[in-house]
């Protein structure tokens, strides 16, 4: 295998494990007006992904970063091609962020209300920017042969955004409960089962059409067979948490995005942007690396810093696995963010 594939199975990677980690932070935020009706349960809901939300979204970062060091060609056209949904993406990260630190500086009805909507709101403008910007990506740009967007600043945002954006905030959202509901207990873990019984096979259509569409268009029996395992997951997860199974439901889910994110990126292959004016213009892999050296030289890089940063993560789940009871809110100053 060329380190071009390589390397684009990686980037593949880094999205996908994104969209699974920080969908579930960014459906619980996304939730806190559903289920949060009172304000220990809004308390138990952030505390739920406080060690977490900061440390998910460097796979953002990485994803982002991957693309630009090892396909500049595919991140010189994919940028500027979709400004406007990435410079949304951004400042819902900030307000998130933001909020999520001041909206336990101290304690007031006032207070928790607007921070705890304003962690609502960046978190629902970031899911579906990146959704759009996934949407639009695989599913075909207006592009010419220099990689340029044909048309105006809006030329990029067509159903294929609107279509990635609606799939991965619905998917987002189930995902944020079933968390919720392993994580949790009490009347937020009631609720959070009750919301994922009732929308799961709803949430997961747009994912799947999605992902069907990009398989229709270039996909292969493997492919096929990816997206048949991403709809009998969801049937597997709604299954599990209606009688209460919510480990092997959240698993499940999982294999929902796992089995969509592989037939969409494998599909795909090896044209990282197609064009929607003309498939001559599509950009491939091979138009859009670096050199084999550079690749090469990133690849060790990657070989020593990647198990440590898995290995650090992954020793955060472990510490703060255990599942959650309400509480008392805690006093002016603590901060239950990581």
């Amino acid at each position: 295998m060329d380190l071009q594939t390589v390397w684009f199975a990686a980037v593949a990677v880094l999205w996908t494990g994104f969209l699974l980690l920080e969908g579930f932070d960014f459906g619980v935020a996304a939730l806190l007006p559903v289920i949060g009706r009172k304000e220990a349960d809004r308390h138990l809901m952030l505390r739920s992904i406080g060690p977490l939300w900061d440390g998910n979204e460097v796979w953002l970062i990485t994803a982002a970063g991957a693309v630009f060091a090892a396909f500049p060609g595919w991140y010189a056209t994919w940028l500027p091609a979709l400004y406007l949904p990435f410079v949304l993406v951004l400042f819902g990260l900030i307000i998130r962020a933001v909020a999520f630190e001041w909206r336990h500086s101290h304690h007031t009805a006032a207070w928790d209300s607007t921070w705890t909507h304003v962690i609502t709101a960046g978190s629902l403008i970031a899911a579906l920017g990146i959704g759009a910007a996934l949407g639009a990506t695989t599913l075909g740009l207006p592009i010419d042969g220099d990689g340029n967007r044909v048309g105006g600043a809006f030329a990029g945002v067509g159903w294929p955004a609107l279509l990635g954006a609606v799939a991965v905030l619905a998917y987002s959202m189930v995902h944020g409960a079933v968390f919720l509901a392993l994580k949790t207990d009490g009347p937020v873990r009631v609720a959070a089962r009750r919301f994922a019984t009732r929308w799961a096979p709803v949430a997961a259509l747009p994912l799947l059409l999605w992902a069907g569409l990009v398989h229709l268009r270039s996909g292969t029996v493997v492919t096929a067979g990816l997206w048949l395992v991403a709809a009998l997951a969801v049937l597997v997860a709604w299954t599990f948490i209606r009688v209460d199974r919510e480990g092997p439901a959240f698993t499940a889910w999982a294999v929902v995005m796992l089995g969509s994110a592989a037939t969409i990126f494998g599909a795909a292959y090896p044209v990282v942007v197609p064009s929607t004016v003309d498939s001559a213009f599509d950009v491939t892999i091979a138009d859009a690396s670096v050199s084999d050296y550079t690749l090469t030289v990133m690849t060790w890089a990657a070989a020593v810093g990647l198990p440590i940063v898995l290995g650090y993560q992954a020793w955060t789940y472990w510490v703060f696995r255990k599942r959650l009871t309400a509480e008392p809110v805690e006093p002016a100053g603590e901060t239950v963010s990581a």
